[in-house]
């Protein structure tokens, strides 16, 4: 039973056996779900180039997120260094002003 074609004569014999009440059920039941599936596997066919395209520039947004919050990073990083170098300057100004004078 792997196509559509197979199921529906099947339900069609099964519908016109003699009927026992369940099994009937069953089987149509079971037609049911298989052509459910069918339909939304040919949906997903269809679609599937539209959420690869969704999904790519998903990615690329990610990407470029990324590489602004390392730049943002890069950027605070080296103004604290900046910032340490001059306070190094400022206080290595201070400790050699504070040293004792040999007088």
């Amino acid at each position: 039973m792997e196509t559509v074609q197979e199921l529906i004569p099947l339900a069609k014999e099964m519908m016109a056996q003699k009927r026992k009440g369940k099994m009937v059920k069953l089987y149509v039941l079971g037609s049911v779900l298989a052509l459910f599936g069918v339909v939304l596997g040919l949906m997903e066919t269809v679609c599937s180039p539209f959420t690869a395209a969704s999904r790519l520039r998903d990615q690329e947004a990610a990407v470029a997120e990324l590489q602004a919050t390392l730049e943002r990073q890069a950027l605070q990083k080296q103004a604290l260094q900046e910032k340490g170098k001059q306070q190094d300057t400022v206080l290595g100004g201070r400790a050699l002003s504070n040293r004792p004078h040999a007088s």
